[in-house]
């Protein structure tokens, strides 16, 4: 299985520009990009409330890949960082 993890030191870079982009509560928008033949698609729609999230999927031309974007609300910047450490656990997935 494929681990997609960065440092601590990462994360509390990360955690330091999320306070300082925006306020909190607040929209966030998460991107990833996955293999459009794996399932993962799902799993990563799985982390979040379908009730609270807008989900938007979009393949590349060549149908390869799908670049899956949820707009939802967010506590705080470590319930964003949670959702991303969640998700690199996920084989194959991009994050941007």
């Amino acid at each position: 299985m494929y681990y997609n993890k960065h440092s601590e030191d990462f994360y509390s870079r990360f955690y330091d520009q999320l306070l300082e982009s925006q306020s909190w509560p607040g929209f966030y928008l998460f991107k990833f990009i996955v293999k459009s033949e794996t399932p993962h698609l799902d799993d990563i729609k799985s982390l979040f409330d379908p009730k609270e999230a807008e989900f938007t999927e979009k393949k590349s031309s060549k149908k390869t890949f799908t670049s899956l974007s949820i707009r939802i609300k967010m506590t705080n910047p470590e319930d964003v960082i949670n959702i991303y450490k969640k998700s690199s656990k996920l084989e194959g997935i991009i994050t941007l």
